[in-house]
């Protein structure tokens, strides 16, 4: 397993657990931080005994956000080249690095600020702990959020909800966050790691196969559209019944039991 600075991982079984590792800095992400975890999220995609990936963060806080000043010289200087060249884009933003295809739940708590929101909402399942507080303040900075939040936070929350915090740069908390559907559950802290890993198991034990093409299409009719979906949906299903795992599906179930997948 590689070792960065800034950022931790750890295999739990078929979980690929990365944790946000700069905690004297309030997790803030600089430039280097930025690219271990895209590293990290690259190894992780690239690993087939991984399935789903967990991302939290070590320390009180899961980020304060983008250490502005490191990491605009950065962009200035690089624009679209950011990333490395083959490495995943942890925001999923489109012509700026690699988009990831594999499951990745991210679980947030303390502080969650500007490009936290916004890994949350380039994940696939958002979990954040009781006391979370989180704030969309790019504005106030005299800047626009540039990790996704202006598509997704809207496409999530809807326009006035999603407007009225990026608008801002207000505070908000974990159940404001759960009213508008940016995360998924609100628990206690301690059992926040804990659940964000029982999550990602119940999506390990699934077809693979069947993840990807459930991951792939949802994203297709975001991106493109409803029409280009559905009829990707006949040619993706009739893929995964020729697969073994997909004969082992109906084998369970006409056995009724549990189905063992294997990934192929």
């Amino acid at each position: 397993m590689k070792s960065y600075t800034y950022i931790q991982i750890e295999k739990k079984g078929p979980v690929f657990c990365i944790a946000l590792n700069r905690p004297d800095a309030r997790n803030a992400m600089n430039t280097q931080m930025i690219m271990e975890l895209s590293d990290a999220l690259t190894v992780y995609e690239d690993d087939p005994n991984s399935r789903c990936a967990v991302l939290y963060a070590n320390g009180l806080h899961f980020t304060f956000g983008l250490e502005l000043e490191d990491v605009a010289k950065s962009i200035i200087d690089q624009g679209r080249n950011f990333f490395q060249k083959g490495n995943i884009n942890p925001w999923d933003t489109g012509g700026t690095g690699r988009v990831r295809k594999k499951p990745l739940i991210t679980a947030v708590h303390g502080f969650c600020l500007t490009l936290g929101i916004e890994l949350m909402l380039a994940s696939d399942i958002a979990l954040a702990a009781e006391k979370t507080v989180f704030a969309q303040m790019e504005v106030q900075r005299g800047i626009l959020p540039f990790g996704g939040a202006t598509i997704r936070f809207v496409r999530a929350s809807g326009w006035g909800n999603a407007m009225k915090y990026i608008l801002t740069g207000d505070t908000f908390d974990a159940t404001e966050a759960y009213r508008i559907g940016i995360v998924q559950e609100v628990l206690p802290k301690k059992e926040l790691l804990i659940r964000a890993i029982e999550l990602a198991e119940k999506i390990c034990a699934q077809a693979p196969k069947a993840i990807d093409a459930v991951l792939a299409n949802a994203r297709k009719a975001i991106e493109v559209g409803n029409l280009e979906a559905i009829d990707d949906l006949v040619p993706l299903v009739t893929d995964c019944l020729k697969s073994e795992d997909g004969q082992e599906g109906i084998r369970s179930l006409l056995e009724k039991r549990t189905a063992v997948f294997k990934g192929k």
